[in-house]
């Protein structure tokens, strides 16, 4: 994993196989973001070719951490399959791009504390970044 800093904002690069052996990296990466900062945390999942329940769970908690701040960007092609068939994408905001997820989001929508504000499953915008009801589908 590749941890980088554009600005205010946290990149996360995460790639290979994202499971029970192999997550503790991004899971404290995340933590640590949450208590330090205050600009997005992008999760750059493009190198990513396995995740697997271990993977949801941290990125949910993440989002309870983080709220608005978690932004996922460029999943790779087993990341949006596994997205779609869970929903995830109407819990978590996702970007086709890094550059999208960095651009400053307007006013999100709030939810009960530490749990993930509902969404719509959006069509992805022409600029590639969230629709006008959120997140990417």
């Amino acid at each position: 994993m590749v941890t980088r800093r554009t600005g205010d904002a946290v990149v996360l690069t995460v790639g290979g196989d994202l499971d029970l052996e192999t997550i503790a990296p991004l899971a404290a990466a995340v933590t640590e973001a949450a208590a330090t900062g205050a600009g997005p945390v992008v999760v750059d999942l493009s190198g990513v070719t396995f995740a697997d329940s271990t993977t949801v769970n941290v990125l949910l908690r993440a989002r309870g951490s983080l709220g608005p701040r978690l932004r996922l960007a460029r999943p790779s092609a087993f990341v949006r399959r596994l997205f779609d068939v869970i929903g995830l994408e109407q819990a978590l905001p996702v970007y086709a791009t890094v550059e999208a997820a960095l651009v400053p989001a307007p006013t999100e929508p709030v939810g009960p504390p530490g749990l993930p504000a509902p969404r719509e499953r959006p069509e992805l915008s022409e600029r590639g970044g969230p629709s006008e009801a959120g997140a990417v589908g």
